[in-house]
C-alpha cells in the first residue's frame, strides 16, 4: 500500500526508536569444570601457558626430517582436499558479505528504448487522433531500504559471519588433520624401510642355515625333516619380505595423494638413515585445550551462529516495513533530459504475518532446536578432544615402556638365535630349535621396529590433541570474516583454481 508523507515520516520516526531492538537471546558460552593436570600425564609436568606449541609453530620440524618437512611444505600448496576446505571459507565468507548488504540501500539504475504499436481495434479507445505508433525511451533510477527495526538482518549477518569463523576453523582441522595424517604415513613408510631391512637379513642369515643343514644331511648328520625346516623358514621369510614390500607400495601411494602427486609417478626412496626419537612435546594445562583446538572452536562458532537464528526467526513475527523510490525522465525521442519529461515515484510498503498456518512458530522451535543440538555437539567435541589427549598421553607414556621391554626382548632372542646355532652346528642339538629361535629372534627384532614406529606416531596424535600449534587467536573475528567491500570482488577462473 502507498503511504502519505506523514505516514511516511511517522515510519521513520518509529525505525529510530525501534531500531537496535535485538530479539536474539543473550549469548554466552558453556563452562565446563575443569581439571588441574592430565590423568594420562604420567612423566609430563604440568606447563605453563607458554610451554605448549607456539601458535603457527611448524611443528613437524620437531621431528628433524628435511624430507619430512618438505612434504608437508607440499600439502600446504598442492593438496586438493585441503583447496576444498579453502574454497568453502570463501563460500562462507561471501554468504557472510551477502547477509551484510542487506543492512544497506539498494540503488540501482537503467534504461529502456522502445517502438510500440496499438491494434486500432484496442479496447477503450479515446480518440481517433490517438498514434497507433509511438517511441518510449526511459532513464531510471530506483533505491529501496529495509530498515531493520527487529535486527532481524542484523541476526543473520552475524548468523553467517559467525559460520564463517565456523569455517575458517574447520579449514584449520582440515590442515592439520591431512598434515598429521601425511606425518603418520610418512613415518610408517619410514619404519616399514626398518622392517624390509631386517627381513633381508634374516633372509640372508636363513640362507646360510639352509645351505649348513644341506651340508649336514648329505654328509648324513642332519635328518631331512632338519633340511625341511630350515626351507620352510626361508620361504616364509621371503613371503613375509614380499607383504612388507607391499605395504610399503600402499603408504607410498597414500603420501603421493596427500602431497597432490600422481602415485603411479611418485617416488619415495628407501633410507636407513631414520631417528626413531619423538620429541618431548610439552602439553600445558587442560583449560587451554578449549583455546587449542579449531574443532572446538568450530563448534562453538555454529552454537553462536544458532543462536543468533533464533532472533532471525523470533523477527518474523513482527511488521516489516521497506521505503522504496523511482525517479528518473521518460520521453517519446532523445530529449530525455528536460523537466516536463521528469518522474518519480516514493513510497513504503508493510507487511505484518496475521494467520500462515503456524509456519512461524513452527520455524522458531526449530531454530531453538538446533541451537540445543549445537550445545549437545559443542559438549560432545570437547570431550572428544579431552578423550584424544588423554590417549595420545598414555600411548606416549605406555610406548616408552614397551620400546625398552622390547628391545630388551630382541637382544635376548638374538642371543637365543646364536646359542642355538652354535649347538647345532656343534651336533649338539636338532634344528627345531634353531627354527624356534629363528621365529622369536624375527618376530621380535620386527616388533622392535613396530613400536618405535608407533611411539613416533603416538607423537604426532599427540601434537593433533594438542592443536598442532593453532590458537583462538588466529581465528578471523566477525568484521574481518567479510571478504572485502561493497564495490571489491574476486572472480575464480580455471587458472585461479590451478586447473589448465
Amino acid at each position: 500500500m502507498k503511504l502519505s508523507t506523514t505516514a511516511l515520516d511517522a515510519l521513520l520516526l518509529s525505525g529510530l526508536v525501534l531500531s537496535g531492538c535485538d530479539l536474539a537471546p543473550v549469548y554466552e558460552r558453556p563452562h565446563f569444570v575443569l581439571p588441574e593436570t592430565y590423568q594420562g600425564s604420567g612423566l609430563f609436568h604440568v606447563a605453563e601457558p607458554d610451554a605448549v606449541l607456539s601458535p603457527g609453530e611448524v611443528w613437524w620440524t620437531l621431528f628433524n626430517d628435511p624430507e619430512l618437512n618438505k612434504f608437508e611444505n607440499e600439502l600446504a600448496k598442492a593438496n586438493p582436499t585441503l583447496q576444498v576446505a579453502m574454497e568453502r571459507y570463501t563460500q562462507a565468507r561471501d554468504l557472510a558479505a551477502e547477509a551484510q548488504s542487506q543492512l544497506y540501500p539498494q540503488i540501482g539504475a537503467g534504461g529502456e528504448l522502445s517502438d510500440n504499436r496499438q491494434s486500432v481495434n484496442r479496447l477503450f479507445r479515446g480518440s481517433t487522433t490517438t498514434p497507433n505508433i509511438e517511441a518510449s525511451n526511459e532513464v531510471l533510477a530506483s533505491a529501496s531500504w529495509e530498515p531493520d527495526f527487529w535486527d532481524q538482518i542484523r541476526n543473520l549477518a552475524h548468523e553467517r559471519k559467525r559460520l564463517a569463523q565456523a569455517s575458517a576453523a574447520e579449514l584449520a582441522t582440515a590442515r592439520l588433520s591431512l598434515q598429521t595424517d601425511l606425518a603418520t604415513d610418512y613415518l610408517a613408510v619410514r619404519g616399514v624401510d626398518q622392517e624390509l631391512e631386517v627381513l633381508r637379513q634374516a633372509i640372508v642369515a636363513y640362507q646360510k642355515a639352509v645351505e649348513v643343514t644341506r651340508l649336514r644331511y648329505h654328509g648324513g648328520i642332519a635328518s631331512g625333516l632338519d633340511l625341511a625346516r630350515a626351507l620352510s623358514q626361508l620361504s616364509s621369510a621371503q613371503a613375509q619380505l614380499s607383504e612388507t614390500a607391499l605395504q610399503r607400495d600402499l603408504l607410498q601411494h597414500a603420501v603421493a595423494v596427500l602431497v597432490g602427486a600422481i602415485p603411479s609417478s611418485f617416488s619415495l626412496p628407501a633410507t636407513l638413515d631414520f631417528r626413531a626419537i619423538p620429541p618431548a612435546l610439552p602439553v600445558g594445562v587442560p583449560s587451554e585445550l578449549l583455546q587449542r583446538r579449531p574443532d572446538i572452536a568450530s563448534a562453538e562458532r555454529q552454537m553462536a551462529a544458532a543462536n543468533a537464528s533464533i532472533g532471525v526467526s523470533r523477527a518474523a513475527f513482527y511488521p516489516h516495513v521497506t521505503f522504496f523510490g523511482t525517479a528518473g525522465y521518460q520521453d517519446n525521442g532523445f530529449n530525455l533530459i528536460n523537466l516536463p519529461n521528469s518522474l518519480w515515484s516514493i513510497g513504503a510498503d508493510a507487511m505484518q504475518p496475521l494467520f500462515e498456518g503456524g509456519l512461524r512458530r513452527a520455524e522458531l522451535q526449530h531454530s531453538w532446536s538446533h541451537y540445543a543440538e549445537t550445545r549437545a555437539y559443542y559438549r560432545s567435541t570437547v570431550l572428544a578432544a579431552f578423550q584424544e589427549l588423554e590417549d595420545g598421553l598414555s600411548l606416549t607414556q605406555r610406548l616408552k615402556s614397551e620400546v625398552a621391554q622390547q628391545h630388551e626382548a630382541s637382544n635376548q632372542a638374538a642371543q637365543a638365535l646364536s646359542i642355538s646355532t652354535t649347538l647345532y652346528n656343534a651336533g649338539l642339538d636338532n634344528y627345531l630349535s634353531v627354527a624356534v629361535a629363528q621365529v622369536q629372534a624375527l618376530t621380535a627384532h620386527t616388533s622392535e621396529v613396530q613400536v618405535q614406529v608407533r611411539q613416533m606416531q603416538a607423537a604426532v596424535s599427540l601434537i593433533r590433541a594438542l592443536g598442532g600449534g593453532w590458537t583462538t587467536q588466529g581465528l578471523p573475528n566477525e568484521q574481518q570474516t567479510l571478504p572485502s567491500g561493497p564495490l571489491d570482488y574476486k572472480v575464480h577462473n580455471d587458472t585461479d583454481a590451478g586447473l589448465h
